[in-house]
């Protein structure tokens, strides 16, 4: 007890009985020995109360620590949802923290501890500066409505999205990835309503000459963590035509970048031979949400087979190629007077409602293999029939094509109405039910703003794969080593 109040300097204060002086002499030793005793004893406990409070210390404070000694957190399991905890900066080393946060009554909750990249919020713990360019590279261009709505508007809409999104930073030493906006498929012909697109290549080069001019970012990375759109026909070789988007090939300034493209075919392929993230065309997912509330996809559908769009009787042949490789001339030929199949050739405002009264929906290539009529068919729980020969689809590991659509070879085309009559007898009822899905639906659509799971989400998901490509998420790992 003495020794106790010693340590706590403190006085310890007692009545003392009367003893003789044999008495007080051998009471004396004992009491020394005792006292010797005690103090020895209290301060093993204060020893090993402060071996304790360091542990806990040491536990608490976590990798910030713990990156000291060499101790390399394990990668946690991805289990409920994840939510990404402020970054922790310590000694210019970045360590991502997550708690790990299950919000389902009845499940357990964890926190651990990971130096890895993941999920949280339903969102992906990527950080993206968006490049603020004088107007000319995309503002300007919005002067025409159309800019925004049409099936190459993916690239203003992804714009759009990033601007207000929780993964857009401001300060550009913190990003992972830098975005930059330039509207290249918005230069709208007057002769007949398509976009131009011998502009694109100038356009983007000057907006690289701004960006490397007036900030280091692109100069420190060669552009390996720069992100653009290329949503035309042909992507980043920016023609209509393939062969002479294969003759042009992508512009070498773009070629060590990443490209987000709605072109893709399995292979190779000149105009996706650079990094790059496939991506939906532009569907407009206001009309498309209203008519899920209007009308319920299980409804009964009246339309066997259905078809809208320009379909040529007597295809010209335009530099030794031709419209859809002459597919659609076969369609109408052969089904056009086919009362099982809906097949019309003139543009109608209803053409959204038709979809969804189809069971089936022709998806055949035009100019490029890919189409918006692939989208807009999935959005409306239509099967899609993709007539395009080795044609890439997008975002493969979010959306099941070979569950939800129909791939039919260009060489049987003409046996189309024997194709969809074995399905419709087999497994209607099961593609179908794989279609109505909401995530997949979701998947496919620009949201504004960014919605989780939906087609920016998904952009954002594919570049958290591309992080060996970031100089700042380079430049860590190496400070981790």
């Amino acid at each position: 007890m003495k020794g106790m109040t010693n340590i706590l300097g403190g006085k310890l204060r007692r009545n003392k009985p009367c003893l003789t002086p044999d008495e007080r002499s051998s009471h004396n030793k004992s009491k020394h020995c005792r006292a010797d005793k005690s103090q020895r004893r209290c301060y093993g406990y204060a020893r090993f109360f402060l071996w304790v409070s360091m542990l806990l210390y040491l536990c608490s404070a976590g990798p910030d620590l713990f990156w000291l000694v060499g101790w390399k957190p394990e990668k946690p399991e991805a289990v409920g949802d994840v939510i990404q905890k402020p970054m922790v900066r310590a000694g210019g080393l970045v360590t991502n923290v997550l708690a790990e946060e299950n919000y389902t009554q009845g499940r357990g909750r964890k926190n651990v501890f990971s130096d890895s990249r993941a999920e949280f919020s339903g969102f992906v713990d990527v950080k993206v500066f968006v490049y603020e360019l004088p107007s000319e590279f995309n503002e300007d261009w919005l002067v025409n409505s159309r800019c925004a709505s049409h099936l190459f508007a993916a690239e203003v809409a992804i714009h759009r999205a990033l601007l207000n999104s929780s993964v857009r930073v401001f300060d550009p030493q913190e990003a992972d990835f830098f975005f930059v906006p330039v509207y290249v498929s918005c230069n709208f012909s007057t002769k007949n309503g398509f976009p131009a697109l011998g502009h694109a290549r100038p356009l983007l080069g000057s907006a690289v000459r701004y960006i490397s001019e007036t900030m280091p970012f692109w100069n420190r990375s060669g552009g390996s963590d720069h992100v653009f759109a290329a949503t035309h026909d042909y992507g980043a070789c920016f023609h209509a035509m393939e062969d002479v988007a294969i003759r042009d090939g992508i512009p070498e300034f773009l070629q060590n970048s990443i490209i987000l493209q709605t072109f893709g075919v399995k292979g190779k392929h000149r105009c996706q031979d650079v990094e790059h993230i496939q991506i939906p065309p532009y569907v407009a997912p206001k009309p498309i949400e209203a008519l899920w509330a209007a009308a319920p996809l299980k409804a009964k559908r009246d339309i066997w087979v259905f078809f809208r769009g320009k379909m040529e009787i007597h295809p010209k042949n335009i530099s030794g190629r031709v419209y859809s490789k002459g597919l659609r001339t076969v369609i109408w030929q052969k089904f056009g007077h086919n009362r099982r199949f809906y097949i019309k050739r003139t543009r109608f405002e209803g053409y959204h409602t038709e979809i969804l009264r189809s069971v089936f929906c022709l998806c055949p290539l035009g100019w490029a293999p890919w189409s918006p009529r692939i989208v807009e068919s999935v959005a409306l729980g239509c099967i899609p029939v993709i007539i395009a020969d080795n044609v890439a689809l997008p975002y493969p590991d979010v959306v099941p094509w070979a569950n939800i659509s129909l791939s039919v070879p260009e060489r049987d085309v003409a046996k189309l109405g024997k194709v969809l009559e074995r399905v419709t007898a087999t497994n209607l009822t099961a593609i179908q039910n794989n279609l109505w899905n909401d995530t997949i639906r979701r998947a496919l659509l620009f949201n504004e703003p960014l919605q989780r799971g939906d087609a920016t989400w998904q952009v954002l998901h594919g570049l958290t794969r591309k992080l060996s490509r970031s100089y700042r998420n380079r430049s860590t790992s190496v400070l981790l080593e």
